[in-house]
């Protein structure tokens, strides 16, 4: 197991962290309903009230902070860890918020498109152009649960448009250093899947696949796919290309290096270990949300970690 350090606890079902420049951390707390700083000491500001289940998150060119808000869950606790479940009685629809950072105003930027309510928003990216990729998970309900997408959108709320649809539960989403590819980890699948990006909100489908029927969701192509009982979170992407995906089950991040082929896990001490990001000096610290005990721990990892287009 690799030597980790806990930089809080206490947290209610932390995802989404952002590694700021001054040595916090900012994390979303679903159960809570927050966007919250972790500071360097562990200790916890809340910055925002955003209701229903804030998931993903990241900074945007203009200094705002993106949330994608899943609208919430009924929650169980079992064996001393939190555990999501299905959609809660007073859940209304899913949403991209946008928060302020300096007073903590939340603002609702999209609820559907193209007709159709958002369900479950997830995970999100932003590209060099400044707009975003986002993951829609879905809700489940005792009998079903929803078939969803990737979507694409501006930060002035004036697009929105689905790129990819249908996926099994997409929900880790993340940009290859040069932009030029864009992974997706679906949950229930234990897959990955990549697509080649042509420009902002515009994917490349099947290319070299062999037609229709041997591709993968929206024209994907499999980077790889996870042997056993694995379930598949949220992604980050390092400075070596490598897509870090958080594990469930298998509690901890897996690395997989840009061609598929070479897999290392590092396993972390929660079975629902939810999300990575990079921070720290060189972007050698690794953060993770061990959500089902509700930490953020920080450990070296291998290769520095992607700078993403924007910080604060």
């Amino acid at each position: 197991m690799v030597k980790i350090r806990e930089i809080a606890c206490g947290l209610q079902f932390p995802e989404g962290p952002i590694a700021l420049d001054d040595g916090s951390v900012l994390v979303v707390e679903i159960k809570r309903g927050t966007l919250t700083r972790v500071k360097p000491d562990g200790k916890l500001q809340v910055i925002a009230e955003t209701g229903g289940g804030p998931n993903g998150a990241a900074v945007g060119p203009d200094g705002n902070v993106y949330i994608c808000n899943d609208g919430g869950f009924e929650w169980m606790e079992m064996d001393g860890m939190t555990i999501p479940g299905h959609t809660p009685h007073n859940y209304t629809r899913g949403s991209i918020q946008r928060v302020d950072m300096a007073t903590g105003k939340v603002e609702t930027l999209y609820t559907q498109c193209d007709g159709h309510y958002l369900k479950g928003p997830n995970d999100i990216v932003f590209d060099k152009a400044g707009g975003f990729w986002f993951t829609d998970f879905g809700k489940t309900y005792d009998r079903s649960r929803d078939r969803t997408g990737i979507f694409y959108a501006k930060i002035d709320g004036s697009s929105i448009k689905e790129v990819v649809f249908p996926m099994d539960g997409p929900n880790g989403i993340g940009l290859a250093p040069d932009d030029k590819t864009l992974y997706v980890a679906e949950t229930f699948t234990s897959r990955v899947w990549q697509w080649e990006v042509a420009g902002p909100g515009e994917l490349v489908r099947g290319k070299g696949v062999g037609g229709p029927l041997l591709e993968g969701p929206g024209g994907a192509t499999l980077l790889t796919g996870l042997p056993g009982y694995q379930l598949l979170d949220s992604l980050a992407v390092d400075s070596a290309g490598h897509v870090c995906v958080a594990t469930i089950i298998n509690g901890g991040i897996t690395s997989i290096s840009p061609d598929g082929k070479h897999v290392e896990h590092f396993p972390m001490p929660d079975p629902l270990t939810t999300n990575i990001c990079f921070g720290g000096k060189d972007l050698r610290t690794a953060y993770a949300t061990l959500s089902g005990t509700g930490k953020l721990v920080a450990f070296e990892w291998p290769r520095p970690g992607l700078k993403l287009h924007y910080t604060i």
